[in-house]
C-alpha cells in the first residue's frame, strides 16, 4: 500500500503535527504502508537525509517567522511530478493549501481521501486574528471546518473529546479516533545533569519545566503567573521554557514586570534525541495548561521520561490524563494550580509515586500500535464494505 501525506507543516518546524507525522510514517513503514509526504521548504538549501519527502517552496507566514506558506503553482508542480507515482490514497493533515491540494489530487487520481484533525481552529484564530469579534471567529471556523471535513471520506480524530468537538459542529464525516502513540526511542533514559549543565543551571535547584511551543494559544503567561506564585512558598525554584515561538517576547517581558528574569530561563528549542530527553529527566515537575491541544505530546514524552505532572485537563488532555497517570489534574486558577505544583516540589515521596505511575502509564501509549491502527482504516477505505 502506497499513501501520499501532504501537509503543511513539518520538521524542522518543531509541534505536534510535525511529530505525529514523522512517527506514524516510521511505524507504518514498518508495517508495509510506503509513505510520499509533500511539505513546505524551510531554507534554501537543497534538504538532503529525508526519507521520500518532497519539500515545496514557501513564503513565510505574516505574524509567524517559523511557518511557510506553500506556494499554490509550487505545489501544484510538486504534485504534478508525482503524476506517474502509484498512490492508494491521500492523507491531509492541515487544513490550509494541503487541504484542497490533496483533495484535488485524490478526485484527479479517483482514489480515497482522509484528514487527520490535528488543530482546534476556532481557538487559534482569535488569538492571530485579533480584530474578528470572537464570537464571528467562532462561527467562521466551524463552517470552515464543516466544509473542509466534507470533502473526505474519513476523518481521524486524535482523541475523543475532538471528535465530539466536531460531531457538534454537525460534521457527518465519520471521525475515527488514532491517537499519535509515543515511539521506543521516547522511553530512553533522559540525562537531568546533562541537561542541567548544558542549560547552566544550580544543581541544588528544582526546576518547574514547560516543553512545547512558545505561542499565545499555549496559556503559557498563567504558567508564568502561577509560577510567581510558586515562588513564594519555593524561592529556589526556577522556570524553564523549552520551545520557540510568536509569544516568547511578550512573555519574556512578562517574565520582568513580575521581577522574575533571574529566575525563568528560555532554552529554545531542542534536539529531540538528546536535550528534549534531558530537559523532562530534569524537571521536578513538568507543567501544562494549554486549552487547544487535540491530544497533548508532550504530556505523554513527559511521563514516559517519568516527570511529575500538574496540568489543566482541557479538550485532548483529557483523554490522556486519567487516574494514576501520574499526574495532578489542577483548574485553570493560578491560586489552586500553583498550590498543586508546591505540594509536588515540597513532597519528595509524591514525586516519586508520581514518577512510577508516569513511566508505567505511558507504557501504554505504544506508536505501534497506533500505526496498525491507522493502517485498518486505510484498509477499510481502499475495500468499503
Amino acid at each position: 500500500m502506497r499513501v501520499l501525506f501532504v501537509s503543511d507543516v513539518f520538521f524542522p518546524r518543531v509541534n505536534g503535527v510535525s511529530t505525529s507525522i514523522a512517527t506514524f510514517r516510521a511505524d507504518l513503514e514498518r508495517l508495509g504502508v510506503q509513505t510520499i509526504l509533500v511539505a513546505p521548504r524551510y531554507t534554501d538549501e537543497v534538504v538532503s537525509a529525508e526519507q521520500a519527502v518532497v519539500r515545496v517552496t514557501g513564503s513565510k507566514v505574516p505574524g509567524d517567522p517559523e511557518d511557510r506558506r506553500m506556494r499554490w503553482g509550487a505545489l501544484r508542480r510538486a504534485l504534478a511530478e508525482l503524476e506517474r507515482e502509484p498512490f492508494d490514497l491521500v492523507h491531509v493533515h492541515t487544513p490550509f493549501v494541503a487541504h484542497y491540494a490533496g483533495v484535488r489530487t485524490a478526485r484527479r487520481r479517483r482514489v480515497p481521501c482522509l484528514a487527520t484533525y490535528h488543530t482546534f481552529f476556532e481557538e487559534y484564530l482569535h488569538h492571530y486574528v485579533p480584530v474578528l469579534p470572537r464570537t464571528m471567529g467562532r462561527t467562521l471556523a466551524r463552517a470552515f471546518t464543516r466544509s473542509q471535513c466534507s470533502d473526505v471520506q474519513a476523518l481521524v480524530a486524535p482523541s475523543e473529546p475532538l471528535r465530539q468537538v466536531l460531531r457538534d459542529y454537525g460534521v457527518q464525516t465519520p471521525v475515527h479516533v488514532i491517537p499519535t502513540g509515543l515511539p521506543a526511542d521516547r522511553f530512553q533514559p533522559g540525562n537531568a545533569a546533562r541537561f542541567r549543565a548544558l542549560a547552566q543551571l544550580p544543581a541544588h535547584r528544582p526546576l518547574v519545566t514547560y516543553v512545547g511551543r512558545v505561542a499565545h494559544e499555549k496559556n503559557i503567561d498563567f504558567l508564568v503567573r502561577v509560577f510567581a506564585r510558586v515562588r513564594q512558598s519555593v524561592p529556589e525554584a526556577m522556570l524553564i521554557i523549552a520551545g520557540e515561538g510568536p509569544a516568547r517576547e511578550p512573555l519574556r517581558k512578562l517574565v520582568e514586570q513580575l521581577g522574575l528574569a533571574e529566575d525563568v530561563r528560555f532554552v529554545g528549542y531542542l534536539d529531540r534525541n538528546t536535550a528534549l530527553l534531558d530537559c523532562y529527566a530534569a524537571a521536578s515537575v513538568f507543567v501544562f495548561a494549554s486549552r487547544t491541544e487535540t491530544q497533548g505530546l508532550v504530556l505523554l514524552e513527559a511521563l514516559a521520561q517519568g516527570s511529575a505532572v500538574v496540568s489543566t485537563a482541557e479538550l485532548g488532555t483529557k483523554s490522556i490524563l486519567a487516574p494514576a497517570c501520574g499526574a495532578l489534574i489542577a483548574e485553570e486558577r493560578e491560586h489552586p494550580f500553583a498550590a498543586a505544583v508546591v505540594q509536588v516540589l515540597r513532597d519528595a515521596e509524591l514525586r516519586s509515586t508520581l514518577s512510577d505511575q508516569a513511566r508505567t502509564y505511558a507504557r501504554g501509549w505504544s506508536s505501534a500500535s497506533m500505526a496498525a491502527r491507522l493502517a485498518e482504516l486505510y484498509r477499510t477505505l481502499l475495500s468499503p464494505t
